[in-house]
């Protein structure tokens, strides 16, 4: 069976580890373990009776709960099938352009999306070299302040003569390192560039007081779309449930390109309970950041292991060994999956990526990698 770039294959996970899917401790995809909100469950098993009809083909109602969420009109939203429909229709507007801005890594979705219309991209890379040298000298209480990341503005990407002929499509926090940029770094190419998209999947896995959201510029940038998911961060991947907020131009066109009824009725029923949802959203909030900081220490504690700080639900590692035997093994000796990073070019066999899970599963994982690793893994040279 096929590996797809993909986190979250279970099916072929399940597979190489020689058992039921539902015995794989699942670290690849970045799902928060917190879900699915009890109120989205309760308003699915309410709506069970609405199957046997069409949904609204406007998602008027979820639309509104949008709208009031963002406190923005509701011709500024369309909701869609996952992020990674929009993406689609993302990819047929870049195709206009001489070519679109990529910082790489990239999500391996941007590169479909964009080639399904004959998009040209132009690849502008970021350093993932530390700045300090602060695991050689020893000092592990200072490994998580090391800046691992080039800020936006440092980045090729400003040597190079972007204009009304190209358009630039990031994420924000950024997927695969979790890098989080600020609003006044992505100002300036908005102010520049005829479209940018900015995917924000993960930024409502930080507080109010930290996110970095552009959606409070949208109304004064018709030049800007920002992408939301709602899977991860209320655990909801299998419903399939995304949208964009841009200038209702665009959004009236994709809805002209779109298969009707794209979302279906439980995935609206389920997303408008868990907008109102401030406790699940409090909890996951309060829950993240101090996990996720143990989580990074215990992996800084393991030998040829260097995660990278990030502000989203996951941590990218750096490895001294190679990548597709460790997770072949975690796999097989302890149904363990961990996302590898062959689908992103520059990082290879020498990354890996693992979700935030609770305390009790992320302990598992540290074991697990400890015993592992004292275990004649190959070291990449």
């Amino acid at each position: 069976m096929r590996q797809r770039g993909h986190g979250g294959n279970l099916a072929w996970a399940a597979a190489i580890a020689g058992c039921p899917q539902d015995l794989i401790l699942d670290f690849s995809a970045s799902i928060s373990p917190l879900g699915p909100p009890h109120s989205s469950l309760t308003a699915i098993s309410s709506h069970m009776g609405y199957i046997k009809h069409y949904p609204d083909p406007n998602y008027t109602e979820l639309r509104l709960a949008l709208s009031q969420y963002h406190q923005l009109d509701p011709e500024w939203i369309l909701p869609g099938n996952g992020s990674a429909e929009l993406l689609t229709y993302v990819g047929r507007e870049f195709a206009k352009f001489a070519a679109t801005a990529l910082i790489t890594p990239a999500f391996g979705d941007y590169y479909r999306a964009l080639a399904a219309y004959d998009a040209k991209v132009l690849e502008f890379p970021f350093s993932l070299a530390r700045q300090n040298h602060a695991k050689e000298e020893g000092n592990r209480e200072d490994m998580e302040k090391v800046s691992f990341t080039q800020p936006l503005s440092s980045l090729p990407l400003n040597d190079f003569a972007l204009s009304s002929r190209h358009g630039l499509l990031l994420n924000n926090p950024h997927n695969p390192t979790g890098k989080l940029w600020s609003r006044q770094a992505i100002l300036p190419y908005l102010k520049k560039l005829p479209l940018v998209v900015v995917d924000e999947a993960f930024m409502d896995f930080l507080p109010p007081d930290q996110e970095q959201s552009l959606i409070g510029m949208v109304e004064k940038y018709p030049n800007l779309v920002i992408l939301r998911s709602l899977t991860k961060f209320y655990s909801m991947a299998g419903l399939r449930l995304g949208y964009a907020i841009a200038h209702p131009d665009y959004l009236s066109r994709w809805d002209r390109w779109r298969d009707p009824w794209s979302v279906n009725s439980l995935a609206v029923a389920a997303a408008i309970a868990a907008l109102k949802d401030k406790n699940f959203q409090r909890q996951t909030w309060e829950w993240l950041a101090p996990t996720r900081e143990q989580l990074f220490r215990d992996l800084v504690s393991l030998p040829g292991l260097e995660p990278l700080p990030g502000s989203a639900n996951f941590l990218l590692v750096r490895s001294q060994h190679s990548v597709i035997q460790l997770q072949e093994r975690l796999l097989k000796e302890h149904h363990i999956l961990i996302r590898n990073c062959k689908s992103f070019p520059e990082l290879g066999d020498n990354y890996f990526r693992v979700a935030v899970l609770n305390e009790k599963n992320n302990q598992r994982l540290i074991k697990v990698l400890s015993l592992v690793l004292e275990n004649q893994i190959i070291e990449i040279p």
